[in-house]
């Protein structure tokens, strides 16, 4: 995502999975559809992909941000 909030509870955190998965929806959701409807085998490929990258680095930045201030092992 590109503005970073602070989340101190989990309803914090419930909105804020709700809007990185309308983000991830529109911008590579579209992409996927639009391949299925119109493309190839490859080009479904690269949009699935895609997505699927879009959802790892949305839970990379959460995770990431949950190690942030932990205490050290």
């Amino acid at each position: 995502m590109k503005d970073m909030i602070e989340v101190d509870n989990r309803g914090e955190y419930g909105l804020w999975a709700i809007e990185v998965a309308k983000q991830i929806v529109s911008e590579q959701g579209f992409d996927l559809a639009k391949a299925a409807r119109d493309g190839g085998d490859e080009d479904v490929r690269v949009a699935g992909n895609a997505l699927g990258q879009a959802i790892t680095n949305a839970l990379l930045e959460v995770f990431d941000g949950l190690l942030e201030g932990a205490p050290a092992e």
